[in-house]
């Protein structure tokens, strides 16, 4: 296993982060349980969660994810110190998770305190906004003209930030949380944060954590040589396009248990035309170098300058197994060009 920094924190974690947002849903305390044990068996030390979880959301299942991760964690307190634990704070939208509210001072440090509760653990080391109180464009609103710039009051949008990280301060101070970072940002929206960070002597933003596949570029190269020259980690979540650059979907083919087969908060929003006929053509390629697509893609991302740690998830073992071995994966120099031709023919189908 391989290892970065993450972002100026100063704490190494692996370049593989297990991903847990299908614990309480999809997968049980035992699949959790043999998850994390091998896992952390082959190196890996860096866990994300969020108090949203599990996926697909639901009142039923809010915080299912962290009790589970909790549950293992009071079976396994000598293994704490090895892990890097991240969590999140939900924004607005979910009725059942403070009324729906934008993200406050208030409830950061309620949702910092239950989360600790959940998880059964005294601190959190990363602890992330999962995503802005400003409509951002993510979530397949990032094509022109989905969203409104002009809408934005700036003034009460750095305002709002400033109260958060105030608020993360006095987390970091309590000793609930050693380091802040964002999801779902954008260059603009994490610049507000370091501005806010310096000039007012709080926590600086250590990581962003973001939608980035072969088939979502869109943070290369503008915010990936943000996070590369401001020490901020970079963190791939979704590497394989929510499972589509398997293949498993095509041809509209839904297998039971998956998560397309269940009902989406946003949609499937990655079920496109475009987006078919770039999976397909994936499949194609990644055969031609006898690898498997799901590899491939995973050791790509893996390779692109500015990536600190990809979030990884598994529904099995066996294909935790593959998705862990991928991190060994050398991308050889006729793969990374005919995914350059790929990329070219094939620009952000959905």
């Amino acid at each position: 296993m391989q290892y970065s920094l993450l972002g100026c924190s100063g704490v190494s974690v692996s370049r593989v982060c297990l991903g847990t947002m299908t614990w309480g849903n999809q997968n049980t305390q035992q699949d959790a349980d043999q998850q994390l044990d091998y896992a952390l068996a082959q190196g890996v030390n860096f866990i994300d969660t969020a108090e949203m979880y599990a996926v697909p959301p639901s009142a039923d299942t809010y915080g299912a994810t962290e009790k589970i991760i909790g549950n293992w964690l009071a079976r396994n307190s000598t293994k704490r110190q090895q892990i890097i634990l991240a969590s999140k704070m939900a924004g607005s939208g979910l009725a059942y998770i403070r009324d729906g509210s934008p993200m406050t001072p208030e409830g950061l440090i309620q949702a910092v305190d239950q989360s600790l509760m959940r998880l059964q653990t005294d601190y959190v080391d990363l602890y992330q906004l999962h995503w802005p109180n400003r409509v951002s464009p993510h979530f397949a609103k990032h094509l022109p003209g989905h969203i409104s710039f002009k809408q934005v009051d700036c003034q009460q949008q750095q305002e709002e930030m400033l109260g958060l990280l105030q608020a993360l301060q006095g987390c970091v101070a309590a000793g609930k949380i050693r380091f802040c970072g964002l999801s779902n940002e954008t260059p603009w929206g994490l610049s507000q944060y370091l501005q806010l960070s310096q000039q007012y002597a709080l926590p600086a933003m250590v990581s962003v954590q973001n939608e980035f596949s072969l088939l979502h570029t869109k943070d290369w190269p503008y915010l990936l040589e943000q996070c590369q020259h401001q020490e901020v980690a970079y963190l791939p979540w979704s590497p394989l396009a929510g499972g589509a650059l398997t293949g498993k979907y095509l041809n509209g083919a839904r297998p039971q248990g998956t998560r397309w087969s269940m009902l989406q908060r946003n949609g499937l929003f990655r079920d496109t035309t475009r987006s078919n006929l770039a999976i397909a053509a994936f499949i194609e390629l990644a055969k031609s170098h006898n690898v498997a697509p799901s590899q491939l893609a995973l050791a790509w991302v893996n390779q692109v300058e500015g990536v600190t740690s990809t979030i990884i998830g598994a529904t099995s073992m066996s294909q935790l197994e593959q998705n862990i071995a991928a991190f060994k994966l050398e991308i050889t120099p006729a793969m990374q060009s005919d995914i350059a031709n790929f990329l070219q023919q094939h620009p952000l189908p959905f």
